[in-house]
């Protein structure tokens, strides 16, 4: 090898050494002074360096075990330095994972349940813009809030998109790229734009599309916290929900989550 194969292979060492030494001193955990800033952070739970946009950590919960991935933005309100009142707003389990590059945007609640994981590029949001009036800029409307809640045991793939007032059941696969809106029953593989309901578990039978047992709820009925009431069938002819932060129209005029 010549003295320069020498000198690269030396450098690219040191390189990494040093990067590996930075990601571990920049891990968030309940042990380190930035771990204590948030109302909770279990017992084993860290956050990965480099980190996202991470602010409002007073109302952000995170279970023992859960382990945040590289560039994950989880955000409580608007911005930094605001009294949200007395309850937490953002709330993940314990044992999740969640994939970097993800965004958890929470302003009124958002529930996430133990043992979830995620792929990349998950996005999931209790806010989104309204467009009320036709001469007002949408941006300068003031936005809806509406809780989510997604299931313990669930698993959300890569680019998955949820939107608020949506309560996802446990045990639940959310299909990648999904945009999903609406109340989803416990045991429910959900997929496509908008996220429908195409597999469900049925004791003694395994998994089942709908119309052999499979439940599905109007996502457009789903706007409360009460269970959902199975349909034999899907909901044909949704309007397509609208993506916060990515130029997308609301699926409603009341509509509810997504500033970042």
């Amino acid at each position: 090898m010549s003295l320069r194969g020498v000198v690269r292979r030396a450098v690219g060492s040191l390189v990494h050494r040093v990067w590996a030494a930075v990601r571990a001193a920049g891990t968030v955990s309940s042990a380190s002074p930035a771990g204590y800033r948030f109302r909770h952070l279990g017992e084993g739970a860290c956050l990965a360096f480099p980190g996202g946009a991470v602010f409002g950590e007073a109302w952000i919960e995170i279970g023992s075990h859960t382990l945040i991935g590289e560039r994950v933005s989880i955000s409580a309100g608007m911005g930094p330095g605001v009294d949200l009142g007395p309850d937490s707003i953002v709330r993940i389990g314990g044992s999740c994972s969640i994939g970097r590059g993800s965004h958890i945007v929470g302003h009124q609640s958002i529930d996430i349940g133990d043992h979830v994981f995620t792929g990349p590029y998950v996005y999931i949001t209790d806010q989104n813009h309204v467009y009320d009036d036709p001469e007002t800029p949408i941006g300068r409307q003031w936005p809806r809030n509406n809780p989510v809640v997604i299931g313990s045991g669930s698993w959300l793939g890569t680019g998955a998109i949820i939107l608020p007032g949506t309560r996802i059941g446990r045990q639940c696969v959310v299909a990648g790229g999904a945009v999903v809106r609406g109340e989803f029953p416990d045991h429910s593989v959900i997929a496509g734009v908008p996220a429908r309901v195409v597999r469900h578990y049925v004791p003694g039978e395994g998994w089942l599309p709908p119309h052999l047992g499979g439940a599905r709820v109007d996502p457009a009925a789903g706007s409360g916290g009460g269970r959902p009431a199975p349909a034999a069938v899907p909901v044909s002819g949704e309007e397509p929900p609208g993506v916060p932060g990515a130029g997308a129209v609301p699926a409603e005029p009341a509509g509810s989550g997504g500033t970042a």
